[in-house]
């Protein structure tokens, strides 16, 4: 059984698409490798030592329009990542969205109850300009608005092309992930419907779908 529901403020912004999801991993590069080798994702580019990021390693991957960004420590002591893994393991930090007005999302956002985590801000390079903005819905995962403004360059600014990776889909079979369709979190017992509302209070979601215990049980 499935219901759908018109609920939320009205939006004045586009979400348009995912833009990317963020794992923070034991090990970036692995898990990079892991997913070009067995999965036969494309490697998209890398920022860390090599690029003036001396805190934290991040390599993109991608297939069709679905791009996962990983990322480790370089360092030792980051509490925040050290803290996140001791208690999910390996697992997705930030859900990314596309939008057409990054500040506007991120206003809108906060005024409704969300978290701010970064105020917008602007990064560039040869290849255009990309506006972002972080904010928290519930517990720790984040939430980034993209806004690309026509930006051409391999991932975000910031990230290099790197093609030490040796991709397995030339002699392969290809394997046909193309998008994100959607996102799943799991809420302890009662705190399903809570979650639900907020999104729809702070980002202007509607619901479509509701499943229940008469059609799924543990």
């Amino acid at each position: 059984m499935t219901t759908y529901i018109r609920t939320g403020i009205k939006p004045t912004v586009n979400y348009e698409a995912f833009h990317h999801l963020t794992f923070w991993v034991g090990n970036a590069k692995q898990a990079a490798a892991y997913y070009t080798t067995h999965f036969g994702f494309r490697y998209i580019g890398y920022q860390g030592l090599e690029t003036g990021h001396r805190q934290v390693a991040s390599h993109v991957v991608g297939s069709g329009e679905l791009i996962f960004v990983f990322q480790s420590a370089l360092r030792p002591g980051n509490a925040e990542m050290t803290a996140f893994l001791g208690q999910h393991g390996d697992g997705v930090k930030n859900i990314a969205f596309t939008v057409d007005d990054a500040r506007e999302c991120y206003r809108l956002a906060v005024e409704k109850g969300a978290q701010p985590i970064q105020e917008p801000w602007e990064e560039s390079d040869k290849h255009g300009q990309v506006t972002m903005a972080t904010i928290r819905v519930y517990g720790d995962i984040d939430h980034t608005f993209v806004q690309r403004n026509g930006y051409s360059g391999v991932f975000l600014p910031g990230f290099v092309s790197n093609n030490s990776f040796q991709a397995l889909s030339d002699v392969l079979p290809p394997v046909p992930v193309e998008f994100i369709d959607h996102c799943v979190s799991n809420q302890p017992e009662n705190q399903m419907v809570e979650v639900t509302e907020r999104y729809e209070q702070m980002l202007g979601f509607h619901r479509f779908w509701s499943v229940d215990d008469k059609d799924v049980h543990t």
